[in-house]
């Protein structure tokens, strides 16, 4: 299976997995990106998986539709581009001789879904998460819909994925994320370390995706909330923030006026 990153508008990743003859796409905002990665691949689109709602995400699912005939995944509960199979947690979509298992993490949209997919004989490079713009490397996504309790209870559930996870998320922010991530927890070596890394890939002109479970869990202090040195820090920032869903509702609003 080869997982590659399509570039789209400004900072966008739409992803696609194919096995060599046929591919799935994930949260395609654009149909061009796709429709030139399926011609340089040589492969047939057999499947388009939606995270949520949002048009940077959709916006090429129509076109992508009626040119290639693929079916179309998504969410149960958000507006999304009809027809397709509307997808609840538990859910599995069967597609390229994967599976894979929807999970509901609300906080970004209030109907947002992710992919997670582990199945080894295909994949031998480790599982496979699809995460939109739930979990974001050194990040997560704002909250325009869900609450803070959600979204951290959201990832939560990601976190304890196998830590092998390679985490495909939706956006490159992963620069500005850790510079943030560097305020809240500057002492922490694993992620002055990666944080040099990201620096050399994007000199590079390369994608710092996907990154994976067990690095976000030691660099992405949203994961972290819990971890004293974040709680301190946050408090630093807003003494009033006491609680773990505290701590985190705190620490988005910090992110949110960062600059």
């Amino acid at each position: 299976m080869k997982l590659i990153p399509l570039p789209a508008f400004d900072d966008n990743y739409i992803w696609m997995l194919h096995d060599g003859y046929e591919a799935i796409v994930v949260d395609p905002g654009d149909a061009q990106p796709v429709l030139k990665a399926l011609q340089h691949e040589g492969v047939q689109l057999k499947a388009i998986l939606v995270t949520h709602h949002h048009a940077d995400h959709t916006g090429g699912v129509e076109y992508l539709r009626q040119a290639t005939g693929a079916p179309v995944f998504g969410p149960a509960h958000e507006p999304m581009p009809e027809p397709l199979r509307r997808l609840v947690d538990g859910d599995v979509v069967s597609v390229l001789g994967l599976e894979l298992r929807v999970m509901d993490v609300p906080g970004h949209t209030a109907g947002h879904i992710a992919y997670f997919c582990n199945s080894v004989a295909a994949l031998a490079d480790g599982p496979v998460l699809f995460c939109g713009d739930t979990l974001f490397s050194g990040g997560c996504g704002r909250l325009f819909e869900g609450t803070p309790a959600q979204m951290l209870a959201s990832l939560e559930r990601l976190s304890a994925l196998p830590g092998p996870t390679r985490v495909c998320c939706a956006h490159e922010y992963t620069l500005g994320n850790l510079k943030f991530a560097l305020e809240v927890d500057p002492d922490n070596p694993q992620l002055a370390a990666y944080y040099a890394h990201c620096l050399d890939l994007r000199a590079k002109g390369q994608a710092t995706l996907p990154s994976t479970i067990a690095l976000e869990n030691q660099i992405n202090p949203f994961l972290r909330s819990h971890h004293p040195s974040v709680m301190a820090s946050v408090h630093t920032f807003d003494a009033n923030g006491t609680s773990q869903a505290g701590v985190f509702a705190t620490l988005r609003q910090w992110k949110n006026h960062y600059r």
